[in-house]
């Protein structure tokens, strides 16, 4: 009789024992499965809806300000690049210096977002090598033609063929025109745009193409020329 309960003490015991230990190896798996998830799997889901998150960070207005200002700035650059040798005015060089100094490298820019979200990347417009571009010219799909502030060819033709105390008048007449309408663009993609460094730089853009704006008109005001 003894015998019997001991046997059957030692067998709820086995019972008990064996019960415990699939709880704790449970409660392992449910860890070691939190770890996993937490030191391998996650970091991984994580990379994957990072790099997902950022392909598709970005609206069709971030495409389109990038696009149109691509060409926008490739013309200002062009008109820049002209006030070296033509300007009189040591205030429009410097001035010139600095558009080129602040817009050569957001080209490059705007131009590695298309590439990764796979638009087309702007090429260099119609006679950037001469006179610069056209308004609504072939440099990228979308836009160019809305583009405001762009110069047309007869502008650019007009500001070759100027130099000295004419060149500045005609430069920073335009030149001002040229900042209103980048500006105009970059207010549109602060309000409508969805990528942030696209955002930014449209602020970016506002910032400083508004104060060169004051700054051109003081210097036309200061002289006339």
């Amino acid at each position: 009789m003894t015998s019997t309960h001991t046997l059957i003490r030692r067998a709820a015991l086995a019972t008990t024992a064996v019960t415990a230990a699939l709880v704790l190896a449970a409660c392992g798996g449910t860890d070691h499965a939190d770890t996993a998830s937490g030191g391998h799997t996650s970091p991984s889901a994580s990379a994957g809806a990072t790099a997902d998150a950022a392909a598709g960070a970005h609206n069709d207005q971030d495409v389109s300000f990038a696009q149109g200002m691509i060409p926008h700035h490739q013309q200002a650059v062009q008109m820049a690049d002209m006030a070296a040798g033509r300007a009189s005015s040591a205030a429009v060089k410097d001035l010139a210096s600095r558009i080129q100094k602040a817009q050569d490298p957001e080209i490059r820019t705007m131009s590695g977002w298309l590439k990764a979200w796979g638009e087309d990347v702007p090429s260099a417009m119609p006679g950037m090598d001469h006179s610069g571009g056209h308004s609504g010219g072939s440099g990228g799909s979308g836009g160019s033609g809305d583009m405001a502030g762009m110069m047309d060819q007869k502008d650019m033709d007009e500001l070759t063929k100027a130099s000295g105390k004419a060149f500045d008048t005609l430069f920073l007449t335009m030149m001002v025109e040229h900042h209103e309408g980048a500006v105009e663009m970059a207010t549109t993609e602060k309000a409508k745009g969805q990528y942030g460094p696209a955002t930014k730089l449209a602020g970016d853009v506002v910032t400083a193409q508004t104060a060169e704006i004051e700054e051109m008109n003081k210097l036309l005001g200061k002289s006339g020329s």
